[in-house]
């Protein structure tokens, strides 16, 4: 684990960006709502509406990304009022926040805007129960939250704007109707999850109960299948633990005081953003390891506090994982080959533009590729996760799917280091390299069933010895790394990567 974090690729530096840029976006937006004179409940709305517009914004474009982040506000504010209007009706409240739930995860079926309007909405709702809101202090929530989302969009998309070089891969949802919809049946699955939480979070304690519902919520984010979800379940537990015990020993001991826990609160918001992408045990440590550090400005961070907060995590995660076992299940073998099969795609995709670029096209760039392969392989480890499990006991499946990944991982680091001799403006393309990626290109048809055709025409200039032995040998390690994973994900009759 930590290995994957402190040590994965990241191309472009995208990850660091990612999480630099949060910290100034998020810091901004709390100083806006300081300077216009708003309480510590203001800032703190603002700075998780802030974070939300820095980290669930995933349109394919900037400027769809912009249209996303205007309609923050436009959801978010009425769900804010709802959310204070109902405080001194518990019944309601809770009918309310259900249909929440289940809405926002049926927003997905919009693609990447309606993920994030979902989710936006969800923790409008939710931040509403943590600072106890009222109908009193509605005007002022309500301005925070618009004076951090406009902080959050300057800082995006004036200050600094790196997706125009490196869109992000966005998946697609699945097809069907009804409730053969994936996202249909998730829908469903959330909802009656957090009914669980809910009741029994409430039972657990009066005060904190919105825990377990958020518990059960983050769950279902990013996850499609029952293998997926449950793992993420136990990952988010784990989290917790390794967080609350962080916690005691960085947060426990300033007592509130203001400088020391702010400056833990931008640790703990890089790290989110930093590690959200390869490891979800660390990003839930990040996230624990915030909601100290706020509850400790709050002056309420209390042992027992600390406990409750195990406790109802604890209560959200049963309640996802009786949800995906019994309601609607959605098996995991189709997910996983659906995201291997665009990986594959993806590794076509690189090696078509990085040819493109050894053949002197000027505007070819293997790059934004590499990137979405990168997304792409953390999808493929998500769904394949429940395999790989230490608990799973099918150990003639579990070393096939570590063989898949392995062999996945040997492409990704071909990849780059072709796309590395790519970028030689010295590098040029002669008939071997044409050649290399040709049978690459056939080597990935014939894992997928066909891809797209590469077409570049081959340069007549030689390449220098050593950037072209290099070009070869990446695309030589590609070939064969296509070709040993014909045997894994081609099992025989009757026993599949993933089970049913």
């Amino acid at each position: 684990m930590l290995k994957r974090v402190f040590a994965a690729p990241d191309p472009g530096r995208a990850r660091l960006r990612f999480a630099a840029r949060a910290v100034l976006g998020i810091g901004l937006a709390v100083a806006v709502c300081g300077l216009a004179g708003h309480s510590l409940p203001g800032a703190v709305t603002g700075g998780l509406a802030a974070l939300l517009a820095l980290f669930t914004v995933t349109d394919p474009t900037v400027r769809a990304q912009a249209v996303t982040t205007a309609l923050l506000p436009v959801v978010g504010i009425p769900v804010l009022a709802a959310a204070a209007g109902l405080h001194d009706h518990p019944v309601a409240r809770d009918l309310a926040f259900l249909a929440v739930v289940g809405a926002g995860v049926y927003a997905r079926r919009w693609g990447p805007r309606g993920h994030s309007l979902g989710v936006f909405a969800f923790m409008t709702f939710f931040v509403a129960q943590f600072l106890h809101a009222t109908s009193g202090q509605l005007p002022q929530l309500s301005a925070a939250l618009l004076l951090s989302v406009l902080s959050a969009a300057a800082v995006r998309f004036g200050l600094w704007c790196y997706e125009h070089r490196l869109p992000p891969a966005v998946p697609v949802p699945p097809a069907g109707s009804a409730l053969a919809r994936v996202i249909t049946r998730q829908a469903v699955q959330a909802t009656s999850g957090a009914a669980f939480a809910l009741v029994v979070g409430q039972m657990v304690s009066g005060q904190r109960w919105y825990w377990a519902v958020g518990a059960t919520w983050w769950v279902f984010v990013n996850t499609v299948s029952r293998g997926e979800t449950l793992v993420r379940g136990f990952r988010r537990v784990l989290g917790t633990v390794l967080g609350l015990g962080l916690g005691a020993l960085l947060v426990v001991p300033l007592h509130g005081a203001v400088l020391p826990t702010l400056a833990l609160v931008a640790v703990s918001v890089f790290g989110i953003f930093y590690t959200a992408a390869v490891s979800y045990t660390w990003m839930m440590l990040w996230v624990t390891l915030l909601a100290e550090s706020l509850y400790g400005l709050l002056g309420v961070l209390t042992p027992g506090l600390v406990a409750l907060r195990l406790g109802e995590t604890a209560v959200g995660a049963l309640g996802a994982g009786l949800a995906v076992l019994f309601v609607l299940p959605v098996t995991t073998h189709s997910v996983t080959d659906a995201w291997i099969q665009r990986a594959l795609r993806c590794v076509h995709a690189c090696t078509a533009e990085a040819a493109a670029r050894l053949a002197g096209v000027a505007d070819a760039d293997p790059t934004p590729r590499v990137a979405e392969l990168e997304q792409l392989l953390g999808r493929v480890r998500l769904s394949v996760a429940p395999l790989v499990h230490p608990l799973n006991p099918m150990l003639g499946r579990k070393r096939r799917a570590r063989r898949v990944l392995t062999l996945l991982d040997d492409c990704a680091r071909e990849i780059r280091g072709l796309v590395a001799v790519a970028a030689d403006p010295e590098a040029s393309h002669d008939a071997r390299l044409a050649a290399a990626c040709w049978r690459v290109e056939a080597a990935v048809e014939a894992l997928t069933g066909g891809a797209e055709p590469f077409t570049a025409t081959p340069a007549t200039d030689t390449a220098r010895p050593t950037a072209e032995a290099g070009a070869l040998a990446h695309l030589h390690g590609l070939e064969r790394a296509l070709t040993d994973l014909a045997a894994p994900l081609r099992a025989p009759s009757g026993s599949p990567l993933v089970g049913a």
